[in-house]
Formats: structure tokens, C-alpha cells, sequence
């Protein structure tokens, strides 16, 4: 049977509402969160502001990205770029670590107490914060608190005096003298040699990453992502939210926890996680097209019902990021599968993030092929695909139901390639179908309740017919999403 069968919407209309539900208020995530859309940027790629702070040798911008080299990025390279994160409607920024290192990545820290100085200083840094806030940005730094570089000054005084030194038991080192980064004789991450893990057990560790976040919080940031936050015991965290929450209580703690993450999202440890499982899902369906409507949405019920409502709604979504492909180069290219993928990623649950450059079809494979420098000459950016993501994400903003709207399954037809699903809070609704498929559909639907409108692609009345149905047409690879504010009983 080819006719479309959609689920009840009488019956959806008399569920629960809304996604969020009440928490305890010593476990509840920041009260701007389900508004926020996160632009993550990687400082060193970005842009360069300051070419008087350029690391020695730095590469012309544009040049092929390696695991070493260096392209000149730096705070003043954001500073200046505000308006156009401002003009992608952006209102949360994510940086990857900004502080001293000797790394493009920044995730072998040297120093926590101060800003690389290839980015800036901390007066440059207190600067970005109040601009960033004065539009109404949020930020958020990257907090790498499980392991350090070989350099930091505990690991470099531990090598020099051996088991002498009053800084051997901040590491677990397994014998002395501490052997060289190819062999190493000491707990790392991964194994990896430059990267020495810190023994956060430690009360000394503790306290001086403590104060570390201390003094970073005083400069008015928003929140933290915690670096490989699985690796450091749970203990830590509890203490050091409550430290973080206690400065602001409305910082935003999210860990970068690839994997199910229950035990880290009980109220007492982070808000949320980066949500690589629903990454995950959205490539194989969107771009891969590996799996069909029926199994994406199959695995999205799933993902849901692992965590309570308020922290789905608290987990940061993404398509891609710093440690992936990139979202149009895992679609090989395709744009209509990435806009398909976009429109998604902005009108479901949580809080999407885009990795900077996707808005303009930046491409680049695994690591450091995804950490290629922006994109800033106009003739060489994807024209469409900014406007594109200038007017989704504006939609997103426009509509509350999409930032704090339920989420229900309305059809999954697989013959005829569509997705339809509703978004839903007391008041109001959200009805989005996608048509994955390489023809036109027309779409009908039992006519909710209510004065109802098509908000994209395009702003249009919506007429019911004689027999109570809306239909619509949706463009083959492509989506609508309809709108309406349900009539109230009195």
C-alpha cells in the first residue's frame, strides 16, 4: 500500500508535550542551553588577526594542513570575525584549547595559566570574551585536564630529579629515570609519549587544576569541554563541577565522550556529552546512505531513551568536528545530502554545533585533512550552502518548539523515501518531512488542530481540505516544515 500512513495526530497531540522535563536544580543544565547554536572553532585554522604573534615558519594560508605545521590562527583572527559568526546567526562558541603549547592542536598543554602566545595574551582573551558577549555569544573552552605535554613544568622537574623530585607522584611513573617519548615508562594517553597522563588522584593535581579553573572561569566564560573525560575518575569531576557551578551556575559542562554516558549525565558530573552516536546515525543515512528511514529513526528512538529528556536535550549534536571527516566530504561531495543532513540537525533535539567552515563547503577527510584553514575569499566559498545556513539556522531560532519541542515519529515510508516527524511543546508544533528520494511527493496529512503555515522553504499558507487533510508537495532531496499554534479549550 503506497498511500502514506502517518501516526495519529489526535494521538500525538494528547502525549506529553514538551522534551524537557523538570530537574533538580543542583543537576539541571544552564537555562540557555536548549537556545544555543555552537560554532566550533579551531584557533590555529581559523583566521590570522596578528601575523606579529606567527609561530616560526608558519605556512601560507591555505596551504595543505599537516599534524606540525602552522597557518598563523589566532584570537585576533576571531576578534575581527565576530559579525560574520554574528551573521550565521551563531550565538555559542566552542574553542579547542587556547592554551600554551607546543602543538597546532594545543592538547599538549605547557601552560594553563596563559594564553599561547601565538594566539594572544589574556587581556586579548578578556577582549573576545566581553565582544563575544556583548553580541550575545556564549563561550565555551576546552578544558584538557587528563594529560599534559613533556614540557609542563611538573613532567619536565620530574625527568630532570628522577625520583628525587617533589613532583614525581603527579604522574604514574613505573620506574626512573623517565624514559624518552618513543619508549615511554610512564602512564600517557593512548600510549602516546608526548602526552603523559596526570595523576588526578593526586590532592596536589587536584588543587592546581582547580585553580586552573578557577582562574579561567573569573575571565566570564560560559562553560567547559572536557577533553577524554572518561579517563579521569569520577570523583574528580563531581568536585570540580561543583567547584565550576559554584562560580557560575550557569556554566555548561559537556564532555567529549564518544560512547554511551549514562554514568557521567546523573546530574552530579556534566550537562551533556558530544553526541558522536547521533553523528553516527546522521551519516549513515544522510550521507552514506548506508541505512534507510525506518533503521535511522530505529536508532535515534534508541539514543533517546538511554539518557532522561532534559539531558537530550542538553547533549551537543554534531556532523562533524576536529577529530572527523567533514560532513559534505563524508556526503562525497553532495550538496543536496548535506543541506538534507543541516535541515535535520537543526530541527532535532539538543543543541547543534557546526564545525567552522562547513557553512561555506570546506571539505577534508580524517586528521589533520579536517583542520584545513578557513575559507574567507568569497569567489572560493560555497555561496549557496552559506545562505543556506544562515536562513536554517535562523529558522531555528525563530521557532521555540524547535529548541524545546518533544519529538515524535510521524512516518517512515521507505518506498517513497520520506521522514516525517513532529516537534511539539503546549502550545505550539512543528511538523518537518524530508523527501530523501529523487522524485517529488505529495504528502497528506490529517489536519491537525489549529491555523497552520509552511515556514520553509518557503513562508505560505496552508489550506485545509474538505476532508480535514493538508497536502503538500516536497522537492525531491529536500524538506518542509509547517507550523502551527494549537486552539486552546475553554
Amino acid at each position: 500500500m503506497r498511500e502514506i500512513l502517518f501516526v495519529s495526530l489526535a494521538f500525538v497531540m494528547s502525549i506529553g508535550a514538551s522534551a524537557s522535563t523538570s530537574a533538580q536544580n543542583q543537576g539541571a543544565a544552564p537555562a540557555w542551553i536548549k537556545d544555543a547554536v555552537f560554532y566550533q572553532i579551531f584557533p590555529e585554522r581559523f583566521a590570522n588577526g596578528d601575523v606579529t604573534n606567527d609561530p616560526p615558519g608558519t605556512k601560507e594560508w591555505g596551504g595543505k594542513p599537516t599534524p606540525r605545521n602552522y597557518f598563523g590562527g589566532d584570537l585576533s583572527g576571531i576578534l575581527q570575525h565576530l559579525d560574520y559568526i554574528s551573521s550565521l546567526g551563531i550565538n555559542a562558541l566552542y574553542l579547542n584549547p587556547i592554551f600554551a603549547s607546543n602543538s597546532n592542536h594545543k592538547y599538549q598543554t605547557t601552560d594553563y595559566r596563559i594564553i599561547d602566545p601565538h594566539f594572544g595574551d589574556e587581556p586579548t582573551f578578556r577582549e573576545l570574551v566581553d565582544s563575544c558577549h556583548a553580541r550575545g555569544i556564549r563561550i565555551i573552552l576546552d578544558g584538557v585536564f587528563n594529560h599534559t605535554g613533556v614540557d609542563f613544568f611538573a613532567f619536565a622537574a620530574a625527568k630532570k630529579n628522577g625520583a628525587h623530585s617533589r613532583y614525581k607522584d603527579w604522574y604514574t611513573f613505573h620506574g626512573f629515570p623517565v624514559g624518552p617519548v618513543s619508549a615511554p615508562n610512564y602512564e600517557c594517553w593512548w600510549g602516546h609519549g608526548s602526552l603523559p597522563k596526570l595523576n588526578t588522584q593526586n590532592p596536589e593535581v587536584r588543587e592546581y587544576l582547580f585553580d586552573v579553573t578557577r582562574q579561567w572561569m573569573e575571565t566570564g566564560i560560559d562553560g567547559w569541554r572536557l577533553d577524554v573525560p572518561n579517563e579521569i575518575p569520577h570523583e574528580f569531576w563531581k568536585e570540580w563541577r561543583a567547584l565550576v557551578k559554584s562560580i557560575n551556575p550557569e556554566a555548561y559542562i559537556v564532555g567529549e565522550i564518544w560512547d554511551e554516558a549514562g554514568p557521567w549525565l546523573q546530574g552530579d558530573e556534566f550537562d551533556g556529552v558530544m553526541n558522536y552516536r547521533y553523528r553516527m546515525a546522521c551519516v549513515a543515512f544522510f550521507a552514506d546512505r548506508s541505512i534507510d528511514m525506518m533503521h535511522f529513526d530505529s536508532l535515534l528512538v534508541q539514543l533517546r531513551r538511554e539518557y532522561s529528556d532534559h539531558v537530550n536535550a542538553s547533549l551537543l549534536n554534531l556532523l562533524d568536528s576536529h577529530d572527523t571527516e567533514r560532513f559534505l566530504t563524508m556526503c562525497r561531495g553532495d550538496v543536496a545530502s548535506w543541506k538534507l543532513g543541516l535541515l535535520f540537525h537543526m530541527t532535532y533535539p539538543g543543541v547543534p554545533m557546526l564545525y567552522y567552515g562547513d557553512e561555506v563547503g570546506m571539505t577534508g577527510g580524517k586528521d589533520p585533512a579536517c583542520r584545513g584553514t578557513m575559507v574567507w575569499d568569497p569567489s572560493l566559498q560555497n555561496r549557496d550552502m552559506l545562505e543556506y545556513t544562515r536562513r536554517i539556522v535562523r529558522l531555528r531560532r525563530s521557532l521555540p518548539v524547535l529548541r524545546h519541542g518533544g519529538f515524535t515519529t510521524l512516518l517512515t515510508d521507505g518506498d517513497r523515501s520520506l521522514y516525517a516527524y513532529m516537534r511539539r511543546t503546549n502550545s505550539s508544533s512543528a511538523i518537518v518531512v524530508l523527501n530523501c528520494g529523487n522524485v517529488q511527493q505529495v504528502v497528506s496529512i490529517p489536519a491537525p488542530p489549529g491555523e497552520w503555515r509552511q515556514v520553509w522553504p518557503v513562508e505560505a499558507k496552508v489550506e485545509k481540505s474538505e476532508h480535514e487533510t493538508i497536502s503538500l508537495p516536497v522537492p525531491p532531496r529536500a524538506g518542509i516544515v509547517i507550523t502551527g499554534e494549537e486552539e486552546r479549550t475553554r
